[in-house]
């Protein structure tokens, strides 16, 4: 099939021909073209009375963000200036047809070595809203993030107009390089170092040490709306973000416009957004501000960083914030709308609200028919520690984790790579299990004294061009519950279906809703329960589909979709761009 595609690439030189004119004398129409600069270098940083080199972009933290406009054509060029490996994501554009510009390590690229480059290029014709970009090689994440908003052609659907549109990156701190952190965790066995703060725009607020002076504040002119676009971009923590006395008013989810609805607080996984419309219409006291506030949301019994970040909302002609005023409004009481961390009915409702738009103009085409459905567990796993080792996971055993009992194993080659150049090789395989290899009480085991071990490699999943599918997540009870946000590269898909327990083939499908059905590339799938998603496979190429909760990822909890190419030219993938990284 790829074979065939590169033949049909000539049929099209007449028709380069016949547009060459419009290439040489464009109309005014014509996409524009954004070029960024992305310089990936260390930089000092100070936080939490701590100070370590800190890796970012441009020496920004969080980084620059990229503003476009639909339908652009994007141009980043990356520059890695560290000695090691990375990776850019642009977490949430589908890059139709153009994988080679996705970005995870050794999926759909080799890293970008020390002292070189690559040039991301890629469209966002019938994209808009609140996305991010974010490294995609071991942990970088932690620090290498930011902003990627793409402002609409058409008005937006909502009221009221907004005054200003400020960004609110939730994120995480270690004082130790996060690299580091998952090298620990993976060489012993055990989980991850808790992240020592949380953050809001990279500030951790005044309830940390040394922390009053790198708290984040944001003046509001008293009357007016703005739009928040709040961006998760922890690695190991699913958060709970509300400000104090205020509604917030929710209008678009991963780039991706919704029904209107207030509500006191959002819950926010990683690598999900949420726009909100905010109205400054509260009467403040004598401090003329009011505390925002963003706090785990817990699901499963490992250890967690239980701390709260804080930043200020400030009501014009507020000016300072003055020791005694922070010293008052530094606590959990000042943000009473917050969630407590175990509020899954708060989540359950929050998530239950999230419906399309469904509109003429933005109608939700979710699939009423599916062509395969494939089911898959998403579980924690638990290895026997091998000879001669010691491990410091439970019951001196390590901690794994799986999709279908198939641990995810990352090649040191491009998997994109070889699926375009047709390259057999013993490292993967096309046999992903399209349903779970065992069948039992997924949600209802004992959590510690079942056979946990799991198997490891690189199996894909491989499907036609064009097919209608639906996919299955089906969480387990091994070692703890947990709500798993699970990413899907190349793909937005619609949340049809979730549920408590075990999905029920017979029954539970006969509930979903194929009405507006909320669209997303990140689903949380329901601690010790079930999601299902659906999507048509229009994208050729090889997509990562990961748990975005990094430790889960590191153990396995991942696998590779294959959309093999279709029957014309405009259903292929083009051939890879000559300064392609090489492994």
């Amino acid at each position: 099939m790829m074979e065939g595609c590169r033949h049909q690439y000539s049929r099209l030189l007449m028709v380069l021909l016949i547009l060459f004119l419009a290439l040489v004398f464009p109309s005014s129409s014509s996409p524009a073209t954004r070029r960024f600069q992305f310089n990936v270098r260390r930089k000092k940083v100070t936080r939490l009375c701590h100070t370590k080199q800190l890796l970012t972009v441009n020496g920004k933290y969080p980084g620059p963000t990229i503003a476009v406009h639909e339908g652009d054509n994007v141009e980043i060029k990356v520059t890695n200036l560290i000695a090691t490996n990375t990776t850019i994501h642009w977490h949430g554009i589908r890059q139709m047809r153009t994988g080679w510009a996705d970005g995870p390590a050794y999926i759909t690229q080799c890293p970008i070595r020390g002292g070189q480059s690559y040039t991301y290029k890629f469209s966002v014709e019938d994209h808009r809203g609140t996305l991010l970009w974010h490294a995609h090689y071991s942990w970088q994440r932690m620090s290498v993030h930011g902003a990627f908003v793409i402002y609409p052609r058409m008005p937006y659907p909502f009221q009221p107009p907004f005054q200003d549109e400020v960004p609110i990156i939730l994120g995480e701190w270690w004082n130790k390089d996060a690299d580091e952190v998952e090298r620990e965790m993976m060489m012993t066995g055990d989980g991850p170092e808790n992240s020592q703060a949380y953050t809001i725009n990279g500030m951790p607020g005044p309830l940390y040490p040394c922390s009053d002076k790198d708290t984040f504040i944001q003046n509001v002119v008293p009357g007016k709306t703005y739009l928040l676009r709040i961006i998760n971009t922890a690695l190991t923590a699913e958060l709970f973000f509300a400000i104090a006395n205020h509604t917030l008013t929710v209008v678009e989810i991963d780039g991706l416009y919704t029904k209107p609805f207030t509500t006191t607080a959002i819950m926010i996984a990683p690598g999900q957004t949420t726009t909100v419309l905010l109205t400054a219409d509260q009467v403040p006291d004598s401090s003329a501000v009011f505390a925002m506030a963003a706090t785990t949301y817990v699901t499963s019994i490992f250890p967690f960083d239980n701390s709260t970040t804080m930043a200020f909302l400030g009501y014009k002609p507020f000016k300072t914030l003055k020791l005694e005023t922070l010293n008052r409004l530094s606590s959990l009481s000042s943000v009473q709308n917050l969630p407590h961390m175990r509020d899954s009915a708060f989540a359950t409702e929050f998530s239950s609200k999230l419906r399309s738009l469904a509109s003429a103009q933005y109608p939700c085409n979710v699939p009423k028919t599916i062509d395969k459905r494939v089911v898959t567990t998403v579980s924690l796993n638990l290895q026997d520690c091998p000879a001669n080792q010691i491990c410091k996971g439970y019951h001196g055993k390590r901690f794994f984790a799986s999709m279908n009992n198939q641990s995810f194993t990352r090649p040191l080659q491009s998997i994109l790579e070889s699926h375009y150049k047709n390259i057999t090789t013993r490292v993967f395989s096309s046999d992903f299990p399209e349903k779970p290899t065992a069948s039992f009480d997924f949600t209802g085991i004992d959590p510690v004294t079942s056979n946990m071990n799991t198997h490891f490699g690189t199996k894909l999943l491989v499907v036609p061009y064009g097919i209608s599918l639906e996919i299955v997540l089906q969480g387990t009870s091994f070692l703890s519950v947990d709500n798993h946000p699970i990413h899907f590269h190349g793909h937005n898909f619609f949340i049809v279906g979730r549920g408590i327990g075990n999905f029920d083939v017979n029954k539970d499908p006969k509930k979903y809703n194929l009405v507006d059905p909320p669209e997303r590339n990140t689903v949380g799938v329901p601690a010790g329960g079930w999601a299902a998603i659906r999507f048509k496979a229009d994208n050729p190429g090889v997509w990562f589909v990961h748990c975005h909760l990094e430790e889960h990822t590191s153990w396995g909890l991942a696998m590779a979709l294959v959309v093999q190419n279709g029957a014309n030219p405009s259903q292929c993938l083009p051939p890879p761009p000559a300064d392609l990284p090489s492994c």
